[in-house]
């Protein structure tokens, strides 16, 4: 059985910066990405960053140049780096990986006030 466990969610004033974490654990045979996505109320779930096994990153529009992907293979674990925080990133993120299923985190809160 596969688990994500996600850190690193809290409340912060907007400019502020959290950094979110998310280790995975259980039977993953290969993992080919790791991202995180959110879903603020009212809205769809979208994808802000992904991270391939060769460690190419992408990453949405509304968060380049303020938001960092990474992650640690050896610990089956991916971070997303988050800094100059504006209201509009406050949402639940969710960690994700894919491998030769998809898993997902239960979430993590982010709150941004202004």
């Amino acid at each position: 059985q596969v688990q994500l466990v996600e850190s690193g969610g809290g409340l912060v004033q907007a400019g502020e910066s959290l950094r979110l974490s998310c280790a995975a654990s259980g039977s993953i045979a290969r993992i080919l990405a790791m991202g995180w996505y959110r879903q603020a109320p009212g809205k769809q779930r979208e994808l802000v960053a992904r991270i391939s096994s060769g460690g190419s990153a992408y990453y949405a529009d509304s968060v380049k140049g303020r938001f960092t992907i990474s992650r640690d293979s050896a610990r089956n674990t991916v971070y997303l780096q988050m800094t100059g925080l504006k209201p509009a990133d406050t949402a639940v993120y969710y960690c994700n990986v894919d491998g030769l299923s998809s898993y997902w985190g239960q979430g993590t809160q982010v709150t941004v006030s202004s």
